[in-house]
């Protein structure tokens, strides 16, 4: 077992929070900002040499997350606590690394994870009030969907119990790589909070959030789900045309993905015979 001073690199994973709003995704692309290069580059910073960071999803332009997990092998002599301190003083205030530990060699963030949860939260103006909608809700849109029609949740919720299980999630997004489109999801469901949206009284109304969790996602599939939930929430579809489309295996057959700024990585699970602790 190795120490965190015994030898001169070291295998890492870290749970990163960061908000999306002004990166295009994680991964790593030429000429624009992105939540992996920015992280490489204040590793690289702080350690003089170039670093490679692996992240656990690849969050879309716009996605948010809490519960993101990175791995690297990095040139340190010190603590993880002093690592983790020194890393997070390199970065910008939209990008936290809320926790960091050991790991041993191969693990690999993505390829290590047995399950991914996501969120998407929706703020809507309560259309029962005598006031009209406001155009914006200036507090929220950055991490929520504003929606000013109402939504039918019952509905929603009806629709939403037809993802569970194993299917072929071809409908609704494509694969990373590969061809594999099938999926199993073990939680999809939705939420209602009550709230003025902070101190904004003059929005009265409730915050819907959609939890899903899944062995694996196809590219845009949260979106795209979320998305076609919301023809069925605002009655452009049944809950049962969900199940059609799922069967039908083709793009064509989905709504417009649902907008980025609502949408957080949360929570990423890993076998217990790894002994991480990520919370």
């Amino acid at each position: 077992m190795i120490t965190e001073t015994e030898q001169s690199s070291i295998s890492v994973c870290g749970l990163v929070a960061y908000d999306g709003t002004d990166y295009h995704g994680f991964q790593y692309q030429v000429g624009v900002p992105t939540i992996q290069a920015t992280l490489e580059a204040a590793l690289t910073g702080l350690t003089n040499i170039p670093a490679r960071v692996a992240g656990a999803g690849r969050t879309d332009t716009g996605v948010h997350a809490n519960g993101q997990v990175i791995a690297a092998r990095i040139p340190w002599r010190h603590s993880v606590k002093d690592l983790q301190r020194a890393w997070n003083v390199h970065l910008p205030a939209s990008i936290a690394i809320r926790q960091l530990q050991l790991v041993p060699d191969g693990f690999h963030p993505r390829f290590s994870a047995v399950s991914r949860t996501y969120r998407y939260q929706i703020y809507q103006f309560n259309t029962d009030d005598d006031r009209a909608a406001p155009r914006r809700s200036p507090l929220t849109d950055r991490f929520a969907l504003y929606e000013t029609r109402w939504l039918n949740l019952d509905a929603m919720r009806q629709a939403s119990v037809h993802l569970l299980g194993e299917h072929d999630f071809a409908t609704f997004g494509q694969p990373p790589q590969g061809e594999n489109t099938v999926r199993r999801v073990s939680q999809a469901d939705w939420q209602m909070v009550e709230t003025n949206l902070s101190s904004l009284s003059v929005y009265p109304g409730r915050c819907l959030v959609f939890t899903i969790a899944a062995n694996g996602f196809l590219r845009q599939m949260v979106r795209n789900l979320v998305g076609t939930l919301l023809e069925v929430g605002l009655g452009r579809w049944t809950p049962e045309a969900v199940q059609v489309a799922l069967a039908a295996k083709d793009r064509r057959h989905c709504a417009a993905p649902a907008p980025p700024q609502g949408l957080a990585l949360e929570i990423v699970e890993y076998p217990k015979h790894l002994g991480l602790v990520l919370n």
